[in-house]
């Protein structure tokens, strides 16, 4: 039995549900609530990738695997490194691809952490930078790890204050090239009212000093990005709605 060809249908129909549902706000809303719920038992805490801690929930983890695979980067920038799963997670996929590198960057890199993603064998693929983010030396040592030509993404996901955050997307948006990803990480926490936002964190980051406000302060100086419609509009039960921008170009 022989079937019509189908696939491009199926892609736009998913796009559109996918933009229809970003706009729908009651069912955010109800999907905040719940992952406002399921994070008095640590919900972002409980999965794993390759055997390491990822410290993302599952539909982040999917989309950050959609952005690869669209944009198939050469190089995968990451601030942040916590226990390693994002690290090894990018390059899992880099390694499925074929090519390239992830450049993790933490200022902090715990020697436990360090071990678990150097002895893993993804670890070929990761080069660890300790340093603040947006220091100049950190940022030399970021870009010389960069070949040149390199199609670049970037994920942040270090220190979630407004500031910092705004200070990585000046440092690190030059470093993405056209038609890669700028992911921000954590921008859920600019929907939650203060009786919402976790509080049992090293840090606490309440609505206004937290990502979604520095990439709304970024998108007023910098013409260079646009939201990815699609990918946000998927992010219900996610960690990083609006945080998905794709550079022009």
């Amino acid at each position: 039995m022989s079937h019509p060809d189908d696939r491009a249908q199926f892609q736009a129909e998913s796009k559109a549900f996918a933009i229809r549902m970003g706009a729908d706000r009651a069912l955010f809303e109800k999907s905040t609530d719940l992952i406002v719920e399921a994070d008095k038992y640590k919900y972002s805490y409980l999965w794993t990738w390759l055997g390491v801690p990822i410290i993302q929930m599952p539909a982040d983890i999917v989309a950050l695997q959609e952005a690869v695979w669209r944009s198939k980067p050469d190089i995968v920038v990451e601030t942040g490194i916590a226990r390693g799963g994002s690290v090894v997670f990018f390059a899992s996929l880099l390694e499925l691809l074929g090519n390239g590198k992830v450049i993790g960057v933490d200022i902090d890199i715990r020697a436990a952490n360090r071990d678990t993603i150097e002895t893993h064998p993804m670890a070929k693929r990761i080069r660890l930078i300790e340093g603040s983010s947006v220091a100049p030396e950190t940022l030399e040592k970021v870009r010389s790890e960069i070949p040149a030509g390199s199609r670049v993404m970037v994920v942040l996901d270090s220190d979630h204050s407004r500031d910092h955050v705004l200070a990585e997307l000046r440092a690190y948006a030059p470093l993405v090239t056209p038609g890669q990803y700028l992911v921000v990480a954590d921008t859920i926490l600019g929907f939650l009212n203060r009786e919402q936002t976790p509080t049992a964190r090293s840090k606490v980051w309440y609505k206004g000093d937290e990502p979604l406000a520095a990439l709304e302060a970024f998108m007023t100086e910098c013409n260079d990005f646009e939201l990815d419609e699609e990918m946000n509009g998927k992010l219900i039960m996610g960690s990083s709605p609006s945080g998905y921008l794709r550079r022009r170009g």
